[in-house]
């Protein structure tokens, strides 16, 4: 009787911590509390205020990791370029210069948003687009060069890209392209 409960509880540990079963860890698989990237942008849901520059990008909200707080960060503005007429290089976008940013959550100050929609209402008169306009946005770390490339810019987001459609009014009349 006693060899039988031994084979038994033998039997029962084996099962527990014999074979190619054994080489995993024990227990419930952990998964980090956060996913991504480290900050979260999202347009803020009030009309924007309009800019005389002729473009308005709503205003941005983001969410940070608790543990990857960024002190200073800055924003990397895009256009759909498929609607400029040119057989030439366009440029797309704006690398602002890095400003602070702190906290988990909140939103960017209007100085921010102001500068963003001078450089991208500067691009599109360059290139005298009128009406819709495709924008993404970007937090990226502050150290990117303003003039970086996708795979540095890749590098060194801090956010995934944010689309929204915007209108562009031009304030000066008299495109030549």
């Amino acid at each position: 009787m006693r060899k039988a409960i031994l084979l038994a509880m033998g039997a029962v540990l084996c099962m527990a911590g014999c074979g190619p079963e054994a080489k995993e860890a024990p227990g419930i698989p952990v998964t980090p509390k956060w996913k991504g990237p480290a900050y979260r942008l999202a347009f803020d849901t009030k009309p924007a205020k309009p800019n005389p520059s002729g473009v308005t990008l709503p205003g941005i909200n983001f969410t940070a990791n608790p543990d990857a707080l960024e002190r200073r960060a800055t924003l990397v503005i895009r256009f759909d370029s498929s609607v400029v007429k040119t057989d030439n290089t366009v440029i797309n976008q704006v690398i602002l210069a890095p400003f602070d940013i702190s906290g988990a959550d909140g939103a960017l100050s209007a100085d921010t948003m102001d500068l963003a929609d001078q450089g991208l209402a500067h691009l599109l008169t360059t290139y005298c687009v009128k009406g819709k306009v495709k924008a993404t946005v970007l937090l990226a770390r502050s150290s990117i060069n303003p003039h970086a490339d996708d795979g540095e810019i890749d590098n060194k987001r801090l956010s995934d890209w944010l689309s929204t459609d915007v209108v562009f009014k031009n304030p000066h009349s008299g495109c030549k392209l």
